[in-house]
């Protein structure tokens, strides 16, 4: 019988520094700044109106019991860069609208008297909610850890208590098991031969390694023989995410962590330490060996796919039995500079949690923003069809333009103005190469959200088509180059090809605005990127909306469907 599990990550990591934001070492500490008070600024116009973050300091998970969805997360109480972590706790009856709770986890056992890290929550028989997760010893290893409600019978999910046995999987000599990395245990499954299964993730050198853990009991934990599977070069695997997907009509049907057999495939994602990006593999779990084989892995020659192309790290995944469907839960960093992060008094937020399935090619991922996120939809505004000549910016009034859930769709048929691709370029390079300011043939057209009157400052979400070996490659961009005119931000382009084919269908884009964040959907959900911008003038009532055709060849918009978003419920 398939369990239903319920998921649960915390994030434990900050990326800051100057400029352009080096990439600095994963739990980075600042030591002189992690306890000093954070105050928040009456002035927050970079505070998000409907994506969740809590009310000041930092945070960087997510699961569904007795009607409620939970929201564990890793918050530093005393200040907005990390350290002194907790698990906070917040609770949702529609992943819209959020109540904080008290902190559910804290350290207080030997096992992780420094630091409570990531872990995942399993449903066990009888609808018990069992968590796993990574806790830091007196010695500084990270070992993994059990904890179990107090009260069943409380929806909230109040009070936790941990295991007297913690912890359950530790790092030994016989293991040979890296005591710094060897963290955050996924959602466990329940194989046909009555054992749970439980991956850690970790590394071997340069190695990433999904180490694969059984019990009888979810108490006694045994080593497998191997592991479920790994990659050379590619370094440490954090937050790892292992789950069932259907592979037959209808698609969108999500699947129980545990459920394996015909017309299902799995996914395999890892989030890579070294590059702070989120990879997924779709492949095939072989359950009697324990192995799981990508259709395409790291070391292959094409690149690995990506939950999302721009700042999007650590991502999570839920079953909900009640709906059918599998949730995507990411967490989103900051692009401002850690000066400004304790001036405004709060770092890190969450993306909108997002359905996720697998696309009828049975190549990529979908994913498309939860349905209840339209519940904030109010004052819409519907553009009839109409052409966008070269050159053309045509502002879209009547919404908030710091608030709002816009979808437009354009229609092109000149593709002999595309601009001939010689040979193949990273997408993200290739974006920065050919912003939006840069004129082309075909593109760049799109959207400019949080622009300033004078455009001085904006941030273009594009389309660019281009002819790569007699056939039409459509790429698409997130370009901050101009996004602020604060020279402490990280403004980093985004971009990514996408699978479609302007030939046979129209180039559709739904795109989420938040104050300082921009979360853009393509092709139906087959690419997203996400973007964290900070504008100087381009806020509140300052900042405008635009589709825009900065090509030579004209574009047809055949629906432009834009939505101021009420604030949610975020206490």
């Amino acid at each position: 019988m398939a369990i239903s599990p319920i998921f649960l990550f915390a994030i434990f990591f900050l990326i800051y520094g100057n400029g352009v934001l080096p990439i600095e070492a994963t739990h980075h500490v600042y030591r002189s700044l992690q306890t000093l008070s954070s105050h928040s600024s009456d002035h927050q116009p970079y505070r998000t109106a409907y994506h969740f973050q809590p009310p000041q300091n930092w945070i960087n998970a997510p699961m569904r019991y007795k009607g409620l969805y939970h929201l564990f997360y890793q918050y530093n109480p005393k200040g907005a860069v990390w350290g002194n972590i907790v698990w906070a706790h917040s609770v949702s009856k529609d992943l819209v609208n959020w109540t904080p709770l008290d902190h559910a986890i804290y350290p207080s056992q030997e096992s992780d008297i420094n630091g409570c890290w990531s872990g995942s929550a399993t449903i066990l028989p009888g609808g018990k909610p069992a968590i796993l997760y990574t806790g830091i010893d007196p010695n500084n290893h990270q070992v993994q850890n059990l904890a179990i409600p107090k009260n069943f019978s409380d929806p909230l999910l109040r009070e936790w208590v941990k295991s007297p046995k913690n912890p359950l999987m530790a790092p030994t000599q016989a293991n040979q098991i890296n005591s710094s990395s060897f963290r955050d245990p996924t959602t466990a499954w329940l194989g046909k031969d009555g054992y749970w299964r439980v991956l850690i993730g970790s590394k071997v050198h340069r190695r990433g390694v999904a180490i694969l853990y059984k019990s009888k009991n979810f108490v006694n934990w045994v080593q497998a023989e191997h592991p479920l599977h790994s990659a050379e070069g590619t370094g440490m695997w954090e937050c790892p995410d292992f789950y069932p997907v259907l592979n037959k009509s209808p698609l969108t049907t999500g699947l129980d962590t545990s459920v394996n057999g015909d017309n299902v495939r799995h996914v395999l994602k890892v989030s890579l330490d070294d590059t702070k990006h989120d990879h997924y593999l779709i492949g095939t779990y072989d359950f009697a060996k324990d192995t799981f084989t990508p259709d395409n892995g790291f070391e292959d020659s094409q690149p690995v796919l990506r939950h999302d192309y721009g700042k999007y790290y650590a991502s999570k995944t839920i079953f909900e039995d009640g709906k059918n469907r599998r949730v995507l839960f990411g967490w989103v960093n900051e692009s401002s500079s850690v000066a400004d992060d304790i001036k405004k008094g709060w770092s890190g937020i969450h993306t909108i949690p997002r359905t996720i399935w697998l696309h009828k090619s049975g190549k990529q991922l979908v994913q498309w923003p939860v349905v209840e996120i339209e519940s904030l939809r109010v004052n819409p505004v519907h553009w009839p069809s109409k052409v966008v000549n070269g050159g053309e910016i045509l502002q879209v009034t009547g919404v908030t333009a710091t608030q709002a859930d816009v979808e437009v769709s354009f229609e092109v048929n000149k593709f002999g103005k595309a601009e001939v691709l010689d040979h193949w370029e990273d997408p993200q390079i290739l974006c920065g190469r050919k912003g939006a300011a840069v004129k082309g043939g075909l593109g760049p057209f799109g959207l400019l959200v949080f622009a300033s009157r004078g455009l001085q400052e904006y941030t273009a979400v594009f389309f660019r088509i281009f002819r790569y070996q007699n056939k039409n490659l459509v790429l698409m961009c997130s370009d901050q180059s101009r996004s602020s005119l604060n020279k402490d931000n990280d403004k980093t382009t985004y971009g990514t090809f996408v699978d479609v084919d302007p030939l046979r269908e129209k180039l559709s884009l739904r795109t989420l605005i938040d104050h300082s964040i921009v979360e853009s959907f393509e092709g139906e959900g087959r690419a997203c990127i996400t973007a964290r911008v900070y504008p100087t003038i381009a806020i509140n009532d300052k900042a405008q909306l635009y589709a825009f055709n900065n090509g030579t060849a004209s574009v047809k918009i055949t629906k432009l469907s834009a939505w101021s978003m009420k604030k949610a419920k975020i206490n």
